[in-house]
């Protein structure tokens, strides 16, 4: 079963953005889905690692195209792209340190950190994206 069902509000209507968003999704949902799998903690680092670092060229490729069409709300969107991004690395020292991870937090926590970013702050990124076609 995947964690995050795709939803047409998770669309910016930039090409490149929406394209990185669907294969978040499926990178949060395949990490998912191993988990209950019972995946190792090596799989679960690697499987961590890959997702920062989609996660981190897909933040940069929407901090870009902000910049760019002169977005308003850039320093708060870039802000909470920051606070995701030391979420996931505290997660992930975590599991390096001592292996340790609770797969049903974790899996809390990316479907909401995702979800709930989608829903906000990209939701107003979408409206400025459309006025700029």
């Amino acid at each position: 079963m995947n964690l995050i069902e795709w939803r047409e509000e998770f669309s910016v209507g930039v090409a490149e953005v929406d394209h990185e968003h669907r294969e978040l999704v499926a990178m949060i949902n395949a990490l998912h889905q191993a988990m209950d799998a019972g995946a190792g903690r090596d799989d679960v680092i690697d499987a961590l690692g890959e997702i920062f670092a989609q996660i981190s060229a897909h933040f940069a490729l929407e901090e870009k195209f902000m910049r760019e069409s002169r977005y308003m709300a850039y320093a708060e969107h870039k802000e909470d792209h920051e606070i995701l991004l030391d979420d996931l690395r505290d997660i992930m020292d975590q599991v390096e340190d001592d292996g340790s991870y609770n797969e049903k937090r974790l899996s809390k926590d990316l479907s909401f950190w995702f979800s709930e970013h989608f829903r906000t702050h990209d939701a107003r990124l979408h409206a400025h994206a459309h006025k700029h076609d």
